[in-house]
């Protein structure tokens, strides 16, 4: 099991592997220089997502050793992040923010990283029970591969759908569909309203 919470300092993640209960190791991670305003782990526990209060720069980070293996860029303008999340193979990452966009990227760098932690047979045995600090590394931030307006200001939750290539928006705009190769503006598919009902006033 893999525990994520800020640090004492600012900016600052920790990291904790629990094994029946008890800790086989921990991580600090100097994730950001501003505050951190997400946090969020891949389904098998093996990269953490973060990003500041600036909104500016998504970071995915290798829960094993602490180091930054992808960074990603929303824009030059401060965003308040409202969410995101990876998909269950860890392939993609869709954020949405206060800017009425929501982004997919693509987590190409961070599917390496993993796939090296795979092939460490038993990784809690060989590391110790505190790692320190870790600061990221000097990486060039990715841009986003596809993309959907929502609007502005409005809080949107995001997921990935059971379908290949598609995001859940809990918000105003219902379900989207991305092209990886060819990328650019995601395409609606379907949209609910449940604010409207067809008791309203009885």
């Amino acid at each position: 099991m893999v525990l994520v919470c800020t640090g004492y300092n600012k900016g600052e993640v920790r990291v904790e592997v629990l094994d029946l209960d008890e800790i086989c190791w921990r991580t600090l991670i100097k994730a950001h220089d501003s505050d951190v305003a997400c946090v969020a782990l891949s389904n098998d526990g093996r990269l953490l997502v973060t990003t500041s209060t600036e909104g500016t720069l998504v970071r995915v980070f290798k829960t094993s050793d602490g180091r930054l293996l992808q960074e990603l860029t929303t824009g030059s303008e401060t965003a308040e992040i409202h969410s995101f999340c990876s998909s269950s193979d860890a392939e993609w990452l869709a954020v949405s923010s206060n800017k009425g966009t929501v982004h997919v990227f693509s987590l190409n760098a961070a599917i390496n990283g993993s796939q090296e932690a795979k092939q460490d047979n038993s990784p809690l045995s060989r590391v110790p029970s505190f790692r320190g600090i870790v600061l990221p590394n000097n990486h060039s931030p990715e841009w986003w591969v596809a993309w959907f307006h929502v609007p502005e200001d409005i809080q949107h939750i995001i997921a990935f759908g059971h379908q290949k290539n598609t995001v859940l928006i809990v918000g105003m705009n219902g379900r989207c569909k991305f092209d990886p190769i060819a990328g650019g503006e995601m395409t609606q598919m379907e949209c609910h309203n449940f604010l409207q009902s067809d008791f309203a006033g009885n």
